[in-house]
């Protein structure tokens, strides 16, 4: 067992446990507040600097599949704890760490002075290991346990001010709708076991061809189908997908760091990463496939259209990330898998630069969320302004940033791809182009450019919007460098990732042995690697993102992305009266969009007021009427009664028992004559 594997793991662990324990009453808040955050920062940045040492060593062909400790054996079926360190778990755990040291740092700043400081410090820790914990496993036991793990840390994040009703109800909702998932995921893992009687990767995957043509039984389905839409489930859950995503943007109630962490680069991306894991399995079915690339393409389109309706930056924020998960699983769905892994690490820069900049502009303004009320930030806030400005074009796909190398491969694989839905998968992320750019710079233009509305609120004390109240009489600043230093640091790779990565993760070594593709049934990748051959005749081996980004001011998409820019900029800077005359004319469409399509009010009509019917008839007719009615009240009566009869027959007289005896001895004499 390699030490940087087990520094990667288990450092932040060690940080999350001193300033949980010692930082908070449970141990006498020994650990005051700065030493808590160097405590977890030096936690983080240990196992990120051995995550990239990790990274370099697999590179160079040093790959680890290996078991820690065994904790069970139950019928010849091993539960264990280990390590797989490929190229896609090196790449993971690199993605998790630096993200997570970003939000650490930026994290000093934001919760300064915030009673809970020890405690948030000591819950971000503990979210880190999770997340390695499962990026790491090599087997299903493990996976399930970092997967419970990340949810239980997340349910603590959301709820952190438990004092606010909002937030209570954030993180309940978000724990009862990872539960709907977790419950397929766990059914998958149980088919899964019960059919290559493993719990171990290598074993499943080995055994994967034996499932060919094994039918689940009293159906015509594939056992492999079954399970791995059952997986799925759980990766809708965790990963929002559509209609299990109404959880993500009420979770934007917890702190913003924890936006970033969470909702941007780990959390997530936990059912995007486990799906390309388990690519064997999903080569095996082209329902399941099918049945992925639909979901995910109704969470690309629909949640996009959200986005522009939002006007708590932070929501803005999180419906993007909602759509940009549907790319990479429109992407899984196409058996695309190392263009869906491609996004997830792309997008992890640029949205946790967007969320914390958006955290940023919340300080600036003293915590005003409601983007109608900034305007002009751009003057008083250059920092922020210039890096969520590399942000937004990194998530509109504008060439040679970030995003444009991932979102473009995503909509070619969705082009070539043969599963069924895969054309209103290719219409999806091909119209959700226009529609993020639109909501990206909508919200860009509203808080950084045009009229400072803010001003227009100073001594206003009869707005309804409660982001309104106590907000007037201040200038916007920018934000200490503890947040602005990590905007920066982030910028970074949010430009200049995706031209160094794209040809060695889709069309290199990178992800050789480690996902499976049938390119006989699925070709999207074929004749992506096609596409890409022709850049490098063109422009020479390792120049082809120069052709790449040249080639796409000709196509489809870029045009789209213009069109969404120059559409926000007309409405919301030149024409604003355009927007409320819109909002008029659509009034229903607006309603339909303002109401999240009516999922929230469908889960508490339908499914929550149906839970608790169904709880209060197993309460009213099972437990008060069987349980406590018949067999505990019940059998309670039926003694009494029993007791009062033979409470008749104790008498106390003699001539009564001897009777009795009489009665008795005939008895006696009769049945044994």
């Amino acid at each position: 067992m390699k030490t940087a594997y087990l520094l990667a793991a288990f450092s932040p662990l060690v940080g999350a446990a001193l300033v949980g324990i010692f930082g908070t009453a449970l141990g006498g808040r020994k650990i005051g507040r700065g030493l808590a955050h160097w405590i977890t920062i030096i936690g983080v940045l240990v196992a990120a600097l051995a995550s990239s040492w990790t990274l370099a060593d697999v590179l160079a062909g040093n790959t680890f599949n290996g078991t820690l400790y065994e904790w069970g054996q139950v019928a010849g079926v091993k539960f264990e704890i280990g390590f797989q360190i490929d190229t896609l778990s090196a790449m993971m755990m690199c993605v998790v760490t630096w993200v997570s040291l970003m939000v650490h740092i930026y994290t000093i700043g934001y919760m300064e002075e915030d009673p809970g400081y020890q405690r948030f410090f000591a819950y971000i820790s503990l979210f880190t290991f999770s997340m390695m914990m499962l990026v790491m496993s090599n087997n299903m036991l493990q996976l399930f346990f970092g997967w419970e793990a990340v949810g239980l840390v997340s349910y603590l994040l959301i709820g952190f001010w438990y004092k606010k009703p909002t937030a209570i109800y954030a993180n309940m909702k978000a724990f009862l709708v990872n539960r709907v998932g977790d419950f397929g995921f766990i059914l998958g893992i149980g088919l899964v076991l019960a059919y290559t009687g493993s719990m171990n990767y290598s074993e499943i995957f080995a055994k994967a061809p034996s499932l060919a043509g094994v039918m689940f039984p009293g159906t015509d389905w594939l056992v492999v189908t079954v399970a791995c839409i059952c997986l799925f489930i759980g990766a809708m859950g965790k990963s929002a997908q559509f209609p299990l995503h109404v959880w993500l943007p009420d979770s934007m109630e917890g702190p913003t760091p924890i936006s970033a962490l969470i909702h941007a680069a780990t959390m997530v991306t936990a059912g995007i990463f486990m799906v390309a894991r388990f690519s064997p399995l999903y080569e095996m079915s082209t329902t399941a496939l099918s049945f992925v690339i639909i979901i995910g393409a109704i969470t690309a389109l629909f949640m996009g259209f959200l986005g522009i309706i939002q006007n708590d930056i932070k929501r803005v924020v999180a419906y993007s990330t909602l759509s940009q998960l549907g790319y990479m699983t429109v992407a899984l769905g196409a058996s695309a898998y190392s263009v869906a892994i491609f996004h997830l690490m792309t997008h992890a820069f640029f949205k946790a630069l967007l969320f914390l900049a958006a955290g940023s502009v919340i300080i600036g303004m003293h915590h005003n969320q409601d983007i109608r009320h900034m305007g002009g930030l751009w003057r008083h806030m250059k920092i922020t302004w210039i890096t969520s400005l590399i942000g937004s074009l990194a998530l509109i796909g504008t060439p040679f940033f970030a995003g444009f190398y991932s979102k473009e491969s995503i909509i070619e694989a969705a082009k070539y791809a043969t599963v069924p839905g895969a054309g209103f998968a290719y219409f999806a992320v091909l119209a959700g182009v226009f529609i993020t750019a639109f909501y990206s710079f909508r919200m860009y233009f509203l808080v950084f450019h045009g009229k400072e509305r803010f001003r227009e609120i100073e001594h206003d004390h009869h707005d309804d919007d409660d982001h309104a109240h106590g907000h007037g009489g201040h200038e916007p600043h920018e934000s200490p460098a503890v947040v602005t230093v990590p905007l920066m640091l982030l910028a970074i790779p949010s430009v200049i990732i995706g031209l160094i990565a794209v040809g060695p993760m889709l069309f290199g070594d990178f992800f050789k042995g480690v996902i499976t593709i049938d390119t006989a049934a699925h070709p999207a990748m074929a004749k992506l690697a096609e596409h890409w051959a022709h850049f490098t005749e063109a422009n020479g081996k390792g120049m082809e993102w120069i052709g790449y980004g040249l080639h796409s001011v000709v196509t489809l998409p870029f045009w789209l992305a213009v069109a969404g820019v120059a559409s926000a900029w007309f409405i919301y800077l030149r024409k604003p009266e355009i927007a409320e005359s819109a909002r008029r004319v659509f009034a229903p469409i607006y309603t339909l969009l303002e109401n999240k399509y009516y999922m929230d009010r469908i889960n508490e009509v339908v499914f929550a007021a149906g839970a608790r019917l169904l709880g209060r008839g197993l309460w009213k007719g099972g437990d008060q009427a069987v349980i406590d009615g018949v067999a505990v009240n019940g059998s309670a009566r039926a003694v009494g009664w029993f007791a009062a009869l033979v409470r008749e027959l104790q008498s106390g007289f003699i001539y009564h028992y001897a009777f009795a005896m009489i009665l008795g001895l005939v008895a006696l004499l009769y049945f044994f004559r």
